[in-house]
């Protein structure tokens, strides 16, 4: 029987593989659309879904008024819409749009990343306790007051927090000088516990209800603050974090395949997985301090990506922030008219959405 050479496992990650050795494919014979077609496509599906969701609120906006905005907006001709709808779709709804697209599409990214370097098909953005310590230190921004935390604002303290978290995690992950993936999943899940319940102890001791609420609010996730300011951040991390890892995939498919085939191609497998890790940390707190606890994004979009691309990181990282810019742009939509005028915290509609996609997912690894 011919032995499978390291070489041979680059491109496929363990959740991926089959029994027999050989890499499952979305389509039989291993051929997949190029990616000059499938990006295109799921650009020109992202920018239909931007255009539709800020024309969908509590007033709605005609589609042709929207891109009338937007164009005489970019353009520097001035807009001959009303001053009404123009404050409504350049000022409100656009930023908020943006942000969804830019959050989504990192922590998909981040999930991807970390799916490959720890080698556990749950991994996701909040498995490193990241979105938990983010969430302790703007719990007690909000209920405290800023003085409590040396006179940060809320982002800036969730920023801080998820820096504490990633540092903490990393330390206990640590054997013998090496992170240890097995340790840091479960350093992760402990902090997270520890973080959470830290967070509920000062929203108790708090006893302020309307800063309970701006809590909770804020750990389900939510868009509401957004604006052109907060956008800046957000979207040039994510760009820069794309762009590093797209031209890493080589090394994210040798970690996928395993650390021996990662070190026989060359890959110091230690210090790529910390800088790795640190990269997604540092990007989750950025995207926690302006969205609060989106679940399930960083975990099923990679996983439903994959399933149709293949597990090359190649393919998967550029299509897996355009799926999961889409994904919570739409999400946020639906957040926005299901209980109108109200508003529903998007982690949880990303909850009720995402639960039954992972058991999916589930029960067709145990079928194949």
């Amino acid at each position: 029987m011919r032995r499978r050479t390291p070489a041979a496992a680059i491109g496929t990650s363990p959740e991926a593989r089959t029994q027999g050795g050989q890499r499952p494919n979305a389509r039989r014979g291993g051929r997949h659309t190029p990616l000059s077609v499938v990006v295109p496509l799921l650009l020109v599906v992202l920018l239909g879904t931007v255009c539709v969701a800020v024309s969908v609120g509590s007033v709605g906006v005609r589609l042709e008024t929207v891109a009338e905005v937007i164009a005489g907006r970019l353009t520097g001709t001035g807009v001959s819409a009303g001053v009404m709808d123009d404050q409504i779709v350049w000022n409100l709804r656009l930023p908020r749009v943006l942000l969804a697209a830019v959050v989504g599409a990192g922590l998909a990214v981040v999930g991807v990343t970390l799916q490959a370097t720890v080698r556990n098909p749950l991994a996701d953005p909040y498995v490193l306790g990241v979105s938990a310590g983010a969430g302790l230190t703007a719990s007690i921004a909000i209920t405290l007051g800023s003085v409590a935390v040396a006179g940060l604002s809320t982002s800036a303290a969730a920023f801080a927090g998820a820096l504490l978290a990633m540092i903490a995690v990393l330390g206990l992950s640590r054997r013998a000088g090496r992170v240890v993936p097995g340790r840091l999943i479960l350093a992760g899940v402990t902090l997270s516990y520890l973080f959470s319940g830290a967070t509920s102890f000062v929203i108790f001791r708090g006893g302020n209800a309307e800063a309970a609420h701006s809590v909770l609010f804020w750990l389900l996730g939510s868009l509401s603050e957004s604006s052109w300011p907060n956008l800046s951040l957000p979207a040039a991390a994510v760009l820069v974090v794309g762009v590093h890892l797209m031209v890493r995939t080589r090394t994210l498919n040798a970690l996928a395949a395993g650390d021996d085939a990662a070190l026989s191609l060359g890959v110091s497998v230690h210090r790529v997985r910390v800088r790795l890790l640190v990269v997604a940390s540092l990007l989750t707190g950025v995207l926690v301090a302006v969205s609060g606890g989106i679940g399930f994004v960083g975990l099923i979009v990679p996983h439903l990506v994959r399933l149709v691309v293949g597990p090359d990181h190649r393919r998967l990282l550029p299509v897996a922030m355009l799926v999961g810019a889409i994904y919570l742009v739409v999400v946020d939509v639906l957040c926005r008219v299901l209980v109108r005028p109200e508003e529903l915290p998007i982690g949880i509609v990303t909850a009720v959405l995402g639960a039954p996609v992972f058991l999916w997912l589930l029960r067709r690894s145990e079928a194949s």
